[in-house]
């Protein structure tokens, strides 16, 4: 308990520059955890989401009726059933032009579901990059504020006849501080934004596939419904 109440003096103690390393790191770690648990949520999210609607894709469940549902939920969509729509929504306009190259109909789903799926990952994306920016420049922060806190202590020393450890002591201990306060922000950030970085490449791989394969289908449907005019 003592150690914790000296750590309190020392940073109320500090000289205001290195007061100011300290409070701008601590906004910086306070941000980086809203946005860690924050993106926690929302990456699990759509991963839930993509399993669950491709289940459902793959269950055998009509196209068009399917579409329907995915429409009628409107802004509660997200992930993969905006692609999905997306795609759906441009073939059945092509196909309602009474368009007949199959190049063309499924050009134009393909268009659209990479215009949707572009549009999600770069939401999965978003503020990541303040994580990396963390990451990168919260230890030379907390190293202007070593560098400042050990200017002092060779000021005191300057100044001071009869050296003692007390003399240096706080300089040397707001110096500590500011470099392990400059880890406290950057290790979560950057841990964060490997892990998270990692997890959206994967969801747009599972996209990317998904594509793929709906692209497949809707070829598929194509040609059955030539075949049956």
């Amino acid at each position: 308990m003592n150690g914790g109440l000296n750590i309190f003096k020392l940073v109320a103690e500090a000289s205001v520059p290195v007061l100011l390393v300290l409070i701008l790191l601590l906004v910086f770690s306070f941000l980086s955890w809203v946005i860690i648990i924050r993106k926690y949520s929302q990456l699990k999210a759509a991963t839930e989401n993509a399993e669950a609607f491709e289940e459902r894709f793959w269950s055998g469940a009509d196209l068009a009726q399917l579409f329907r549902e995915v429409s009628n939920r409107g802004a509660a969509n997200g992930g993969m059933e905006n692609v999905f729509e997306s795609g759906f929504r441009e073939f059945a306009r092509q196909r309602q032009r009474k368009v007949h190259d199959m190049r063309i109909v499924i050009e134009g789903a393909e268009r659209a579901m990479r215009v949707a799926g572009t549009r999600e990952i770069g939401a999965l994306e978003r503020n990541l990059e303040f994580l990396a920016n963390v990451g990168s420049i919260s230890p030379y922060v907390g190293l202007f504020g070593t560098v400042w806190g050990i200017m002092g202590a060779f000021q005191g020393l300057g100044e001071m006849k009869d050296v003692t450890i007390a003399v240096v002591a706080p300089h040397i201990s707001e110096a500590l501080i500011a470099t392990a306060m400059g880890l406290f922000a950057a290790i979560p950030a950057v841990w964060a934004y490997n892990r998270y970085a990692n997890k959206v490449e994967r969801i747009a791989s599972h996209y990317d596939v998904f594509q793929e394969e709906f692209s497949s289908v809707l070829q598929r449907q194509i040609q059955t419904e030539d075949a049956a005019a």
